[in-house]
């Protein structure tokens, strides 16, 4: 269990640096990267496309340019919108055939984050790349 403890620690360490660098960010006075930040928050949200939808397209995207950040981000993202095991095996499959064997360890992560996630630990780290 001492493996979970460091995992939890560095997970909670990231998104304390993730916070704080995205405050540090976003006081600069760039309307491009405030803009980038507010266009992706934006995308997230319900239109045509339900949330959930939205969070598996993510993930898909994820897997595929190989983020562990944001894979971690979106399977935790997809879990609060309301997917289910089946459904984030059926969005794995999609990643790893678009992606290719390149994604397997990826996959492998992703599937952690989600025991995780179901066995009731945070796995809640977020991506940099999410404003």
């Amino acid at each position: 269990m001492a493996g979970a403890g460091r995992m939890s620690d560095k997970l909670a360490e990231f998104t304390a640096f993730r916070q704080r660098m995205n405050e540090r960010i976003l006081a600069e006075d760039n309307q491009v990267v405030r803009r980038f930040f507010a266009l992706d928050t934006q995308t997230y949200k319900a239109g045509a496309l339900d949330v959930k939808t939205k969070e598996m397209l993510g993930l898909v995207a994820s897997m595929v340019l190989r983020c562990d950040d944001c894979i971690n981000y979106h399977v935790a993202q997809c879990k609060e919108a309301g997917v289910q095991r089946d459904e984030f095996f059926e969005v794995f499959s999609v990643g790893l055939v678009v992606g290719g064997s390149i994604v397997i360890p990826h996959l492998r992560r992703a599937v952690d984050s989600l025991d995780k996630l179901e066995g009731g630990e945070s796995a809640t780290a977020e991506c940099a790349d999410h404003g």
